[in-house]
């Protein structure tokens, strides 16, 4: 599986037009469930509005699943669909409210409007890049800890808390095959005594 980009948490953003509220969340899910929770949870704290027009992109399945919720067909559920590919993210969720206020915004401005609303959410959306990652551990003695450390920082890892005992594990993750060339290094440093751990890979924000 390739590397790719989803959001983290939730982000919002809201437009107005002609007196029109529009409120756009953006929230991650890699499930149906998971972005139907988001729908139910949206509706709820937004059960007076006239639309909760939605668009979800799921990598599992490849599912893509839009809806106008009442709005003209196409001017509304798409270009929600559409942002969310613009910004180039999967597993995410946009849940559009609209307020209406009262002046027909014609086709036109209703794609406008979503669209817009939409694109905000996931621009103020944190984007994180899944890649597939190894989990590490090197146990080395405390008079090497530093140095581990350094060869571990300077491969870019993201560290996590070491354990302390007879002598000090350091754990570690690292996109799945940049963890090979410390390998020699870490014998290296030790003259052969670190024991290094490297788990299967998995995808993980990095």
């Amino acid at each position: 599986m390739e590397d790719y980009r989803t959001i983290q948490g939730v982000s919002l953003a809201e437009i107005e037009e002609k007196r029109s509220r529009f409120i756009a969340r953006a929230a991650f899910a890699d499930s149906e469930e998971k972005a139907l929770a988001v729908l139910a949870a949206v509706r709820a704290e937004h059960r007076t509005a006239r639309h909760n027009v939605y668009a979800y992109m799921l990598r599992e399945g490849s599912r893509t699943r839009y809806s106008d919720d009442g709005e003209p067909a196409k001017t509304a559920g798409l270009p929600v669909l559409e942002a969310i590919r613009h910004a180039g993210v999967i597993d995410c969720i946009v849940v559009v409210t609209r307020y209406f206020g009262g002046t027909l915004l014609g086709t036109g401005g209703l794609v406008r409007a979503y669209t817009e609303s939409a694109a905000r959410a996931l621009a103020a959306a944190r984007i994180v890049t899944v890649r597939s990652c190894v989990r590490g551990a090197v146990t080395v003695d405390y008079s090497l800890y530093e140095q581990a450390a350094r060869l571990l920082e300077g491969a870019g890892a993201r560290m996590e808390e070491p354990e302390f005992a007879a002598a000090v594990t350091l754990r570690f993750v690292l996109p799945q095959g940049e963890e090979q060339p410390l390998l020699p290094k870490f014998q290296e440093l030790s003259r052969g005594a670190a024991r290094v751990e490297i788990s299967r890979p998995f995808y993980t924000p990095f």
